[in-house]
């Protein structure tokens, strides 16, 4: 996403586009990851010092509600932001925390009866388990373990 490319999506969703918020944007479309919003912070502020912690906090907020930005909560860790436009599913491994981005499927909604009163917005998965890198190591031990 160019630069007027990002100034059209806040217009389109009637956010002003201020330079700390165009740079927290421009930041995570050049982000390969999913970084937190400390790593954001960092990230931003090496570029643009002019932006506080609570502003970017704010601005990443506003730019989840806006939907331009995926919150993406991984348990019992700080939450990761993705600003990828692809829709996609995510992997989390439970033993580094890493997320990686999986391929879309349609995923089948639920039946209205099993919804209730409740309204859908959108049905994403989220897989957990342990990633390429955390998987070798985990059956390494599991086979000491068993020698043992």
């Amino acid at each position: 996403m160019d630069a007027t490319a990002i100034k059209r999506s806040f217009e389109d969703r009637k956010l002003r586009c201020t330079p700390q918020r165009y740079s927290l944007m421009a930041f995570l479309m050049k982000c390969n990851g999913h970084p937190t919003a400390a790593e954001i912070f960092e990230g931003v502020n090496r570029l643009d010092p002019r932006s506080s912690r609570a502003t970017t906090y704010n601005n990443l907020r506003d730019l989840v509600r806006a939907g331009l930005v995926r919150e993406v909560a991984v348990e019992g860790r700080a939450a990761r932001f993705d600003a990828r436009g692809v829709r996609h599913h995510h992997f989390i491994c439970d033993h580094c925390g890493r997320v990686e981005d999986l391929q879309w499927y349609d995923v089948p909604k639920p039946t209205a009866g099993s919804l209730g009163k409740r309204t859908l917005r959108e049905c994403e998965l989220i897989f957990r388990g342990f990633c390429t890198n955390c998987a070798p190591r985990r059956l390494s031990r599991r086979l000491e373990t068993a020698r043992r």
